[in-house]
């Protein structure tokens, strides 16, 4: 087995990050976010994001948005840090708001729109 994470004590957890034959992830994270629910945006809310994929984090709180150009990952862009809660998952609602759940003892159901929608 292969991967780049590493133990909450700092340690290695895999031997390596590379094998013959094995696929390098598109996209990964050192210190990892723990991404967390996943959803590929097709609406037309926010049309600048048109194409992008989302995922929550539970230990970095927030919604990460990342650009993409077939399979490869352009941009990064870290979006509702201000929250403080971990989003547990991300799902894109049929009028094209983004609907988050995040996991703390009174977790909430969030809908990300743009002002007025």
């Amino acid at each position: 087995m292969i991967g780049y994470g590493v133990d909450y004590s700092g340690a290695k957890i895999h031997e390596s990050t590379a094998k013959p034959g094995m696929e390098q992830p598109i996209k990964y994270w050192v210190p990892s976010i723990a991404p967390s629910g996943m959803a590929f945006y097709t609406g037309t809310l926010f049309p600048k994001w048109r194409g992008s994929l989302f995922t929550g984090a539970l230990v970095g709180q927030m919604l990460v948005r990342l650009s993409l150009d077939g399979d490869k990952v352009t941009g990064e862009e870290r979006l509702l840090q201000n929250l403080n809660e971990r989003i547990r998952d991300v799902r894109q609602g049929p009028d094209g708001a983004l609907w988050l759940l995040t996991d703390a003892s009174a977790g909430r159901i969030l809908r990300v729109a743009p002002a007025g929608k």
